[in-house]
């Protein structure tokens, strides 16, 4: 939809400029829908991200079987199977080949040898300048000082739920808490922050 949206956004577009420009704008209005058409999804799938930008939105994108990226003749040829998709009324036949198959392949798809997977996103991570130093509640050894100063430096590198888990080990630099796991993250780095010096 949102692929199909951008289309219809640059055709109408065009069509508008076409229309002040008489027959020349007419038959370059015809150019420009066909290659919205049939070249469009091509041009994106071609490119590194191999996907148009409604299946970035969604975090899809199309390769091979074997998982490399689409080629060109792979990518032609899904698309143009497009029109064989879509009958005999409105993506019939594709829906029956999607919902009958365990991979979800379209008649393109299958005749290309490509298939369109989820994109998977970079989880979120976490960076000290995300936390306000925190004196620790009680003298910490040089041991504990370490580690915690540790767990800080690693924290960009670790998903938030690994760094709660650590956090989780160090909380009692910060003495017996009973609140919420990012909040306990948050005082840890805090500390370690005040550890390194930046204490304002």
């Amino acid at each position: 939809m949102i692929d199909a949206l951008i289309c219809l956004a640059i055709a109408y577009g065009a069509a508008f400029v076409a229309g002040i420009l008489g027959g020349l704008g007419f038959g370059f209005w015809m150019i420009l829908t066909f290659a919205l058409i049939w070249l469009y999804p091509v041009a994106f799938e071609l490119r590194r991200a191999g996907a148009t930008p409604g299946k970035r939105t969604m975090g899809l994108k199309v390769v091979m079987d074997n998982g490399l990226p689409v080629t060109p003749a792979a990518s032609i040829t899904r698309n143009l199977l497009r029109f064989a998709d879509f009958l005999p009324l409105a993506f019939a036949a594709a829906a029956v080949s999607m919902l009958s198959r365990a991979d979800g392949k379209r008649l393109g798809d299958l005749a290309a040898a490509t298939v369109v997977v989820h994109q998977p996103r970079p989880a979120p991570k976490a960076t000290l300048d995300m936390v306000t130093p925190i004196a620790p509640l009680r003298p910490l050894s040089q041991r504990d000082q370490s580690a915690v100063i540790a767990l800080a430096a690693r924290a960009p590198s670790l998903t938030l739920e690994r760094l709660d888990e650590l956090a989780a080990l160090a909380a009692s630099v910060q003495g017996e808490s009973r609140e919420p796991q990012d909040l306990v993250t948050r005082r840890v780095l805090g500390v370690a922050q005040w550890l390194l010096g930046r204490r304002q």
